[in-house]
């Protein structure tokens, strides 16, 4: 070869090098997006803006979107991002952006996802595509919002980014609702042929310091990691029981038996990675990585019967030992009967005498399994029967978070009661309920004609109870015929439609009705419309702590017939609406509207949720848009109720959104009675779907 085409081929070879660079070095590097579940919210993520990935089919999870467009932060992001149209039901990566909470959040109709009205919230956030700007990187891994601020145990793991490769280690952030829906992507690393062994180990190591199915993991691994077998577990976790589980007579001077558990928010998985500390139960932390993948939590409990249950067993020296013996029975037969656990019912027993003490709280056990030998296991306390002080127990301390109180399920009280309570409790009773407890009484061996002199409160259970129609109590003639009680009460307490009507939705509410009183009505029509209004009304529970209802008749002109509070007991109230008379005019419905936010809901209560009923025949002569957004914006849940030329643009410009929650129609007003109860239960459903803030 010459010397020239040598040259040649070292000048190609020069260019070449310093044209290309090696592999990658001019690639701009690939985003890495976490995956996270359907059920996750934007809240349990402390980052600002962020990227994830979201899994298919999360529109059939059916987990809850509050708003349009802006979202409250406790909505799922995936669902959100659906509803939004940023992804479609086959999943994809949504990049989420916080802003400031909202005074209201719209519910609407989208993508096939359904979201829900909202009055305010803390946060909100948006979503949009998932497709970074140039130059753009978001974080490769999630960080998750801590527990609520707890004394901090030495060890315990506070802000943990956690890794994002398992879906589990973000359950401590989502809602209870979605523990029925366990992350299916999970892997069981240890084999289970049977179920006894490792059953009893959960047992065991719940016993020692947690109600969640994820210490028992932990247990696990920590078995595998330290060469230990099954055997030697159980026998360490036994060890820890022995000391920590003291008999009950010591919880007199500790009312709630807390602070031997980790801290817990609403949801079971919150507590187990959030805040906590999963060595409890005697496991060293160390060689071991709270990111790694958690054996997927078996679904327990009856989802048919979602309720958070507190029984209030009755430890008097009344009772006597035979007689509390059979009592713990019938508790025992009705924790079996009722399926516990996280997908289902989760029951928590309060013994009261003097003073009311917590045996167990609601996040303690999550199987009926496990509950049998922890109710076996109490002790009476002994004292008087006082009842209401139990019930202000209950409502001030027991249906917490940190107990294991989910929001979304209905909070329940069975109330056992051997003869008569020692103190009075009506007042503790109406404040409970107006926080949404559910009471029951389970009454045995009630006074006979010569005890009843004895009786601090007369008819103490229809006082107790939300509605005195039988469904809230249950006489038992004699202690032996207790257990026939089991089955009723436990179909009464999973009734959860029942339920939902005789929480705080029948007891805590500014209710207006807004009433057409044209020239096209007429009188015979105006007095149906009265009896639809009557008809309503009694369903609540009036008084001026509890539901408040005030009237306008408007035409051309408005009239305020009553205000809130002035008719202060349902008598009095039905007696004012059979005495509304007929007005006759035109139809100015905006108007109507305006008037009533000006007479009626300027004074509200801040603690009363706002209703407004429209009910109308006839299209109006002003505009409804404006006076009802105004209204909207202010909080007010408008109903529309039209009736035969009644124009149905304006009803849904009226309604709050969803409108066929919300707008009603019938083509003549002998109908109306139709909707009485549809009304009644939306009202009570939405309320019970609001979160608590």
């Amino acid at each position: 070869m010459s010397k020239a085409t040598l040259t040649t081929v070292f000048i190609a070879f020069l260019l070449t090098s310093s044209g290309a660079k090696p592999n990658g070095k001019n690639k701009k590097p690939k985003q890495a997006v976490p995956a996270i579940e359907c059920d996750m919210r934007a809240g349990k993520i402390s980052l600002s803006e962020f990227i994830v990935k979201c899994p298919a089919n999360c529109r059939e999870t059916k987990e809850k979107v509050y708003g349009t467009g802006v979202f409250a932060s406790i909505s799922s992001i995936c669902n959100a991002a659906i509803h939004s149209g940023v992804i479609t039901n086959s999943g994809g990566k949504v990049i989420v952006m916080k802003m400031a909470g909202q005074a209201i959040y719209k519910g609407s109709l989208a993508n096939g996802v359904r979201s829900l009205s909202l009055p305010n919230w803390r946060e909100s956030f948006s979503v949009s595509v998932g497709k970074p700007k140039q130059g753009v990187t978001y974080p490769s891994t999630l960080v998750f919002v801590p527990s609520r601020p707890t004394t901090v145990k030495t060890g315990e793991p506070k802000d943990l980014p956690y890794s994002t490769v398992s879906p589990v280690t973000e359950a401590p952030e989502a809602e209870p609702s979605s523990t029925a829906a366990p992350p299916t992507t999970t892997h069981v690393t240890i084999p289970i042929t049977t179920s006894a062994k490792p059953r009893a180990t959960v047992h065991k190591v719940r016993e020692a310091g947690s109600s969640h199915p994820y210490f028992s993991s932990v247990a696990r691994q920590s078995q595998s990691t330290q060469g230990k077998g099954p055997a030697q577990g159980v026998h360490r976790s036994e060890t820890s029981v022995a000391i920590r589980r003291q008999p009950h007579a010591s919880s007199a001077s500790a009312p709630a038996p807390e602070e031997h558990k980790p801290p817990s928010e609403t949801s079971h998985t919150r507590e187990s990675l959030a805040g906590s500390n999963p060595f409890e139960s005697g496991f060293s932390a160390q060689g071991h990585d709270l990111t790694a993948r958690v054996p997927e939590l078996m679904s327990q409990g009856d989802p048919n019967c979602k309720v958070d249950i507190a029984f209030l067993m009755d430890g008097s020296w009344s009772i006597g030992k035979r007689r509390f013996k059979i009592q713990k029975d019938f508790l025992v037969d009705v924790s079996q009967v009722i399926n516990v656990g996280v997908a289902g019912p989760m029951m928590g027993i309060i013994q009261y005498g003097d003073d009311p003490v917590t045996e167990f709280s609601l996040k303690q056990f999550s199987s009926s399994k496990d509950l049998k030998p922890a109710i076996s296991k109490i002790v009476q306390k002994g004292g008087l029967s006082n009842v209401g002080k139990a019930l202000s127990y209950i409502n001030q301390h027991f249906f917490s978070d940190a107990n294991g109180n989910r929001g979304g399920a209905p909070n329940v009280a069975v109330v056992l009661v051997d003869g008569w309570p020692t103190d009075k409790v009506e007042e503790a009773s109406r404040l409970a309920r107006e926080s949404g407890i559910n009471i029951f009484f389970v009454t045995i061996e009630g006074p006979d004609e010569n005890e009843k002199q004895n009786v601090v409160e007369t008819n103490f259970v229809d006082k107790a109870v939300c509605r005195t129609n039988g469904f809230f109590s249950l006489p038992i003639k004699s202690w032996f015929a207790l257990r026939k009680a089991v089955q009723p009460l436990v179909k009464q307490v999973c009734d959860t439609d029942r339920l939902v009507c005789s929480k705080t939705c029948l007891n805590a509410n500014d209710i207006a009705f807004v009433i057409d009183g044209s020239s096209s009505v007429g009188t015979g029509n105006f007095r149906t419309v009265l009896q639809f209004v009557a008809n309503v009304t009694q369903e609540f529970e009036i008084s001026d702590t509890d539901t408040r209802v005030g009237i306008v008749q408007y035409t051309y002109e408005q009239r305020l017939e009553f205000a809130f509070g002035q008719h202060n007991n349902k008598a009095d109230l039905l007696n004012a609406i059979k005495r509304i008379n007929y007005w006759s005019g035109g139809t100015s419905t905006g108007a109507a509207i305006t008037f009533a936010a000006d007479q009626l809901f300027s004074k509200s209560k801040p603690n009363k949720r706002k209703i407004m009923i429209v009910i109308t025949d006839g299209r109006s002569y002003d505009d409804v848009r404006a006076p009802a957004l105004a209204v909207h914006r202010k909080g007010v849940i408008a109903y529309s109720i039209g009736i035969a030329w009644a124009a149905q643009d304006e009803l849904e410009y009226i309604a709050t959104d969803p409108d066929r929650d919300h707008s009603f129609f019938v083509d003549e007003f002998d109908n109306l009675y139709k909707y009485v109860s549809k009304i009644i239960h939306n009202i009570c459903n939405e309320f019970n779907s609001q979160p608590r803030n």
